[in-house]
């Protein structure tokens, strides 16, 4: 085995997952990958068998309408499984695109026969099953072998169950702040991020609000910003689209070059997701905004049992971000904080509040992608 190889099918169903899986990939010289990916995972050396934007779907309603092509991907993806025989099974997020997939591999007889000589199947990204039907664990520790999660609050609710878990910390915040150490963003830019998210569904929905957005604003005067939207692979047509019948045209840039806004950002407005991390992270004042399916919306407030969306805000317990989902995600109240976050003293109170967080993007035993591929190399190698 030290000559050969590791064989790993490795699967990604979002960008944050992309980034983190083309880390993982690149700690590894030693492995032959193939799988699910996007843009990154791609320059990390990895052949997609499908675009990853078919599995970026999110919300009840949203997944429904794409039901047929998720259950040929997932099909797809177990045959392909098979067909590789690898050592091990990697996936990354999207928990129930990978416990279909599992699942269907485990009941295929060539399936069965892999699992028997010792194919495991580890999954990175805890499913926040703190915020909503925490039962589900005990559903993954039947479906992984092992799961990285993120924060030390995760595990005891996957080791309960039996699931080998272990934290590795949040796996942008090294590089991030590494590169970046937090800058003090320079005010004389002024540049407004916008980040209407990854998913189309999600950015249907955001980008006429953004527009308004930007519009009133140049409207009531706030003159000398610079409005930059970071677009991603999954959505750029669309969003190059959408602004072309904007009044202030905001300046594109590619998911690679991302972070060098986001350290020089004077106000972020973003999706809920990643990105917010992302921002707590470098220390910038931002607002979070969705908007979904009413459905989704009203089955959401029935199951999730968590106050925010927002990870900087569920991992203090304070509302530092603001939030305004679903039917609050209005141009009104958006330009109302917009105005808050102008005023220097309540730009400084949430900058120090994000700084409570430093402590906790980042672990002591080293940086998450390096982990992560040591634990899949003691797995295959035992």
């Amino acid at each position: 085995m030290l000559n050969k190889k590791i064989r790993i099918f490795i699967i990604a169903g979002e960008v944050s997952g992309d980034v983190l899986g083309a880390r993982i990939m690149r700690e590894m010289p030693d492995a032959e990958f193939v799988g699910i990916g996007g843009e990154n995972m791609t320059l990390a050396g990895l052949k997609s068998l499908f675009p990853m934007s078919d599995l970026a779907v999110m919300g009840i309603m949203e997944v429904a309408a794409h039901l047929k092509t998720l259950t040929q991907r997932i099909k797809q993806t177990a045959s392909a499984i098979i067909d590789m025989k690898p050592d091990i099974v990697v996936t990354i997020d999207a928990p129930g695109f990978a416990r279909s997939v599992i699942k269907q591999v485990r009941k295929l007889p060539d399936g069965k026969k892999l699992i028997e000589k010792g194919l495991k199947f580890h999954h990175v990204v805890a499913p926040q099953v703190w915020a909503w039907r925490s039962g589900r664990a005990k559903k993954y520790a039947k479906t992984f072998d092992k799961l990285y999660a993120f924060f030390d609050f995760e595990v005891p609710y996957f080791t309960k169950y039996g699931l080998d878990t272990i934290a590795v910390g949040h796996p942008i915040a090294a590089g991030l702040i590494g590169k970046y150490g937090r800058k003090k963003t320079s005010e004389s830019e002024k540049i407004i991020a916008l980040v209407p998210g990854s998913r189309i569904s999600e950015v249907k929905r955001l980008m006429p609000v953004f527009k308004e957005v930007v519009h009133q604003l140049v409207a009531n005067g706030y003159r000398g910003y610079k409005f930059v939207i970071p677009t991603v692979e999954t959505t750029v047509e669309f969003v190059k689209k959408s602004v072309e019948t904007w009044n202030v045209k905001p300046e594109l840039v590619s998911s690679d070059k991302r972070y060098d806004v986001y350290a020089k950002t004077y106000i972020a407005i973003v999706a809920s997701g990643t990105v917010s991390a992302e921002l707590a992270m470098l220390h910038i004042p931002t607002i979070v905004v969705y908007k979904m399916n009413p459905i989704t919306v009203w089955i959401g407030h029935l199951l999730i049992h968590v106050n925010w969306v927002s990870l900087v805000n569920i991992l203090l317990n304070r509302g530092i971000y603001p939030e305004f989902l679903g039917g609050a995600a209005t141009v009104e109240n958006i330009l109302n904080e917009f105005q808050q976050l102008t005023i220097p003293s309540v730009r400084e109170k949430m900058i120090s509040q994000l700084k409570l967080a430093d402590s906790i993007w980042l672990r002591p035993e080293g940086e998450p992608s390096a982990l992560i591929a040591n634990s899949l190399r003691k797995s295959v190698r035992k």
